[in-house]
């Protein structure tokens, strides 16, 4: 039987249990269990001779009435802006995760530069690095100038009180909200109880003095962010970054904003100098691009409001196996899998016995089912070896019957298109194609059209010469 004042939590999702055992049932990882002291009291939280909780009457109000945006602080860096939704709210909290090393820190270094220098009061709270670390990345990044408030401290009670000195700070950096640790949990840093203790006490200074709060969280071997879920539920915004360890460029991305949209994406350019923002990016997934090779098709995407083309690379090569293999980077596997079946079914192509790999070039994660179309054309280009047109643009959603559907922003996808020189565009028949801009459009309905079209470009094979030929 647990003793009185504890729990066993799962390091993993946060799952309370009244005992220990080897396997979560609810995340299903073993030995994340732990045995754990009691969550604090809630702030406000007496108790009448009777025991129950006392509360205070408040008034209720009508949904009608006026309404005011919240007040915003820009960043000075207008991709973050364009994520968190026009910059920083006064009193949010936002929680920030990303893979070791992706450049989290970098980030939020600059950030603070620059709104320091703008005229703010700063504070970066580093619980993992020491002061003088600190200042080595600024001065590596030629920020050093910068009238940036450092500390490097682990309690959260220190925290507050020096922070509530001299009036509340604009931005407030928690560099990682793991490290902290409160006096009213009786756990181990780190752990679920002193994470969700930590972070509720730093969100109330937030709420109550209005100051914007940025915590950094670690994230789990499945990317997801580590610590209790409730943290997230907790926060204003949670926002990802994201990227590749080959590829220079990383992506901010929000999952969860109550200020702003949730479909932008900001994206920079890991630099000498730190983080670049990159304003067109577009032109950075297509640089470097071949033109003459088969397999390859350029796709008009949306990104929140803003258009994005990459390059969706596909190879179709024979399989010496029973089971052929389906390699997939950046998209859903899932997806690829009914492309493939609607091909063979309604396109005629034989694809059960060749291995397929697919994969987005720069390493962009495609989300949307506009890719459908650019996906088959680059495995209809990679089996047939027809090389798809340089100036050409594809997207369209394909249904399991073969047709091929209008896809939203279709005048936004081809203005984007124009804009960096292409002069064609393959996509089903759309309203928003009316302003074609000086561009082709080729109307595609069906799959069986593509592959069709696309077949017919294709070069003749050569007959192999037979012993026959060689003696003659």
């Amino acid at each position: 039987m647990a003793r009185r004042g504890t729990s066993f939590n799962c390091q993993n999702c946060g799952a309370v249990y009244q005992r220990w055992q080897g396997r979560c049932d609810a995340c299903g990882e073993w030995s994340t269990i732990v045995e754990e002291g009691a969550a604090p009291p809630l702030p406000g939280g007496g108790r009448s001779l009777s025991g129950r909780a006392k509360g205070r009457v408040f008034a209720l109000e009508s949904m009608k009435g006026e309404t005011r945006d919240s007040p915003r602080t820009l960043s000075g860096m207008a991709e973050l802006d364009r994520v968190t939704g026009g910059g920083f709210v006064r009193g949010s909290v936002l929680l920030i995760g990303g893979d070791p090393g992706i450049g989290k820190s970098t980030l939020l270094t600059q950030a603070c530069a620059a709104l320091a220098r703008a005229g703010q009061r700063v504070v970066y709270v580093s619980g993992e690095e020491a002061v003088a670390q600190v200042r080595l990345r600024a001065e590596r990044l030629g920020l050093a100038d910068a009238p940036v408030e450092l500390a490097a401290e682990t309690n959260v009670e220190d925290i507050i009180a020096t922070l509530s000195q001299s009036g509340a700070p604009a931005l407030v950096v928690i560099d990682s909200i793991q490290t902290m640790w409160t006096g009213d949990v009786e756990s181990a840093p780190g752990t679920v109880t002193q994470v969700r203790g930590s972070a509720q006490a730093l969100i109330r200074f937030a709420k109550t003095s209005g100051a914007c709060l940025i915590l950094v969280g670690h994230v789990t071997k499945d990317g997801q962010i580590a610590g209790p879920r409730v943290v997230e539920h907790m926060v204003d915004a949670v926002i990802s970054f994201e990227g590749e360890g080959g590829h220079a460029f990383r992506v901010l991305r929000a999952q969860k904003n109550r200020f702003g949209p949730t479909d932008e994406i900001g994206v920079f350019e890991m630099t000498g100098r730190g983080l670049a923002e990159v304003a067109n990016p577009s032109a950075l997934f297509l640089a470097g691009r071949d033109l003459t090779a088969p397999g390859a098709a350029v796709f008009a995407g949306m990104e929140g409001t803003r258009p994005v083309l990459v390059e969706i690379q596909a190879l179709v090569a024979p399989t010496a196996l029973g089971t052929p293999r389906r390699a997939v980077v950046g998209w859903d596997p899932s997806r690829l899998a009914m492309v493939l079946a609607v091909l063979e079914t309604h396109g005629g192509l034989r694809l059960s016995g060749h291995d397929v790999y697919l994969n987005v070039a720069g390493g962009l994660r495609v989300q949307e089912p506009a890719a459908d179309l650019a996906v088959a054309a680059a495995l209809v280009s990679s089996m047939t070896g027809a090389v798809l047109p340089a100036d050409a643009v594809v997207f369209g959603e394909i249904a399991l019957s073969g047709a091929v559907r209008p896809v939203s922003l279709t005048g936004a996808r081809i203005k984007e298109a124009a804009k960096l020189g292409f002069e064609r565009v393959v996509a089903p028949a759309s309203a928003d194609t009316a302003d074609m801009r000086g561009i082709r459009l080729t109307v595609t309905p069906h799959v069986a059209e593509l592959v069709a079209s696309i077949a017919a470009s294709a070069p003749k094979r050569q007959r192999k010469p037979t012993d026959s030929d060689v003696e003659r």
